[in-house]
């Protein structure tokens, strides 16, 4: 049998699955050459032709435009170097549709479209800084523990490239409780009364780990009150708050440091604040879950009074 050597337009579209009008467009721009005509005229390709016009279909068929497609033909660009490049902006796609379709469901929950996509399209610079404009507004002017203030400086943002809608509505509700003018002003009222206290001598560096000990003894105290039913001024009230005051005592090797925990209770009990770093871990998505103990601070306050 003698090889087929040259192709007609009808026999490459039988071979390629591409249609003539394709073909012959490929054709008129240059991608396959013309290797000859027959008597009557028409075109004929050959084996190049045919390898060649594979090749743009297939990058054609992962979304590389002709251009580009020439080019490669023309061995200007390399086929792994589209390919890198190609890839790359495939994935930038992905995690902007990504990010487009966590806003959507954020979006079908509360009703909420023009702050919720302004939220989500900010950078992580941008998202750190409207917490750092946060600590300026709350820490600025006061004399604070500086291992507690850098404590609270360090730990950032990190929404993923690709959030799930629980972790983009928790950046969209920090974002608004740190922008809260009653939070801020909560916040540096809880400044104030640091600075006081450590001029005071109050060691006010990050807890020690006896000390989250303590709190964490006092919360589940309370938790256990507030399951049984206890009501916080009754007997059985103060027989656990004299327990967590012998617990806080050692914790922070004092003795009679019982309405200790109840003031600090009273002046850094906001809830919100806890509400902050529970968003924090959400969006950073931390292992470890940050408990909500507004019920057993309120407990708490109201049996230490």
């Amino acid at each position: 049998m003698v090889p087929v050597t040259h192709y007609s337009i009808g026999e490459l579209a039988r071979m390629t699955g591409l249609s003539t009008r394709t073909i012959r467009f490929y054709s008129d721009s240059g991608v396959i050459p013309v290797a000859g005509r027959t008597a009557g005229g028409f075109r004929t390709y050959d084996v190049d032709g045919l390898a060649r016009l594979k090749l743009v279909r297939t990058l054609r068929d992962l979304g590389v435009d002709l251009p580009t497609a020439q080019r490669v033909l023309a061995r200007e660009v390399s086929v792994a170097e589209v390919a890198r490049t190609h890839a790359e902006a495939i994935d930038a796609q992905m995690r902007t549709l990504r990010l487009r379709r966590a806003v959507l469901r954020v979006v079908a929950r509360n009703g909420e479209v023009e702050m919720v996509h302004e939220l989500a399209r900010l950078s992580e610079e941008e998202r750190q800084a409207i917490l750092d404009d946060f600590f300026d507004d709350v820490f600025g002017g006061f004399d604070l523990d500086p291992n507690f203030e850098q404590h609270m400086r360090s730990v950032r943002v990190e929404l993923p490239d690709d959030p799930s809608p629980e972790q983009l509505e928790a950046w969209i509700e920090l974002a608004n409780l740190v922008r809260d003018p009653d939070f801020r002003a909560s916040i540096r009222r809880m400044s104030q009364r640091h600075q006081e206290m450590r001029a005071e001598g109050a060691d006010m560096s990050p807890s020690s780990p006896a000390q989250m000990e303590a709190f964490q003894y006092a919360f589940a105290q309370a938790r256990e009150a507030l399951d049984a039913g206890v009501d916080p001024r009754s007997p059985e009230a103060a027989a656990v708050i004299a327990r967590i005051n012998e617990k806080w005592a050692s914790a922070l090797d004092v003795p009679g440091v019982g309405p200790e925990l109840s003031r600090r209770m009273e002046e850094f009990g906001d809830p919100r604040a806890e509400r902050y770093w529970q968003l924090i871990a959400k969006i950073n998505s931390w292992e470890t879950q940050i408990p909500d103990t507004t019920a057993e601070r309120a407990w708490l306050v109201e049996a230490g009074r």
